[in-house]
């Protein structure tokens, strides 16, 4: 009897060892090789923090989301107010922008030239935007402070052509048709900016559904991704915001790596091998969420 509790003792022991060695191993082991997506649809909302959101019955579309991907439970944004934190996200810099001014000119590397020199496409879409191309700083709900794509719109080097400027409305229903990468950038309602909570935070997040559940879903059998984010807190967090993946190509749940607006560029600029803007030369890239690939 004791030579088979000693037995039992010995194969517990190897088991827990096992389970520690491979839990050990999946932390401390070689990220996968990263994906390509067909295609990424990234959204931009404003002016909140990761404990308004997450877990908020005010936002159960974002949170139905957040069980379908990766939740990064440490992201946060460069710095305040909204301006320099698109920029840092477009450009991996904020062209030392401290404020929400208007209008702006830059010449410097960014993800859509980027993308473009690598022969493939991209697209900013803001809505409310009254016109492709359009250099206006703002008119009713759309703000240019909120779309850094525009300015780099034709400027002398690493620029962009005025058909990468458009409006929401021209957001295709054909998904087959998107660009590679595709920013969006809702009005200020719609994108939690204007007014009060909760009603801002239910606003935004129907209107998130309504727009975006649909690519959701075709994304799901269409090697596609899905990102959102925000730009900044509501200064009451240390500017720790929610960002979020969902697509066939992430694994779900909740992960702790310490990212901002850089390491989401870095991100997207590896996903297609590009090169590198700013500071997301520096950055580190998020590797840990993606699932293995596929054996042939």
């Amino acid at each position: 009897m004791r030579g088979k509790l000693i037995l039992g003792t010995i194969i517990m022991a190897l088991a827990v060892g096992v389970c520690a060695h491979s839990a050990t191993s999946a932390q401390s082991g070689s990220a996968p090789p990263l994906p390509r997506p067909d295609h990424i649809v990234m959204v931009i909302e404003e002016n909140h923090s990761y404990s308004q959101i997450f877990d908020s019955p005010d936002a159960p579309y974002i949170n139905r989301l957040a069980t379908q991907g990766t939740v990064f439970t440490q992201s946060f944004g460069i710095t305040h107010p909204s301006q320099p934190n698109y920029l840092a996200l477009f450009s991996g810099s904020t062209q030392g922008i401290t404020d929400n001014s208007c209008p702006h000119i830059f010449t410097t590397p960014n993800l859509g030239h980027a993308l473009l020199a690598a022969g493939l496409t991209f697209a900013g879409y803001s809505e409310d935007l009254p016109s492709v191309g359009s250099l206006i700083c703002s008119v009713g709900l759309y703000a240019r402070k909120h779309n850094p794509w525009v300015d780099w719109q034709d400027s002398a080097s690493n620029g962009l052509p005025a058909t990468a400027n458009v409006p929401m409305t021209s957001f295709p229903t054909d998904y087959t048709t998107l660009p590679t990468v595709s920013v969006i950038a809702p009005n200020q309602i719609n994108d939690m900016h204007n007014g009060k909570d909760p009603e801002a935070i239910q606003t935004a997040d129907r209107w998130l559904r309504e727009h975006m559940d649909a690519y959701v879903q075709w994304a799901q059998e269409h090697n596609s991704l899905l990102i959102v984010t925000w730009d900044e807190d509501n200064g009451k967090e240390g500017n720790r915001i929610v960002t979020l993946f969902v697509g066939p190509m992430v694994q779900a749940g909740r992960y702790d790596q310490r990212i901002t607006h850089y390491n989401v560029l870095r991100t997207i600029e590896d996903l297609y091998s590009l090169s590198h803007s700013g500071a997301s030369t520096d950055a580190t890239p998020i590797t840990r969420i993606w699932k293995p690939a596929p054996r042939p």
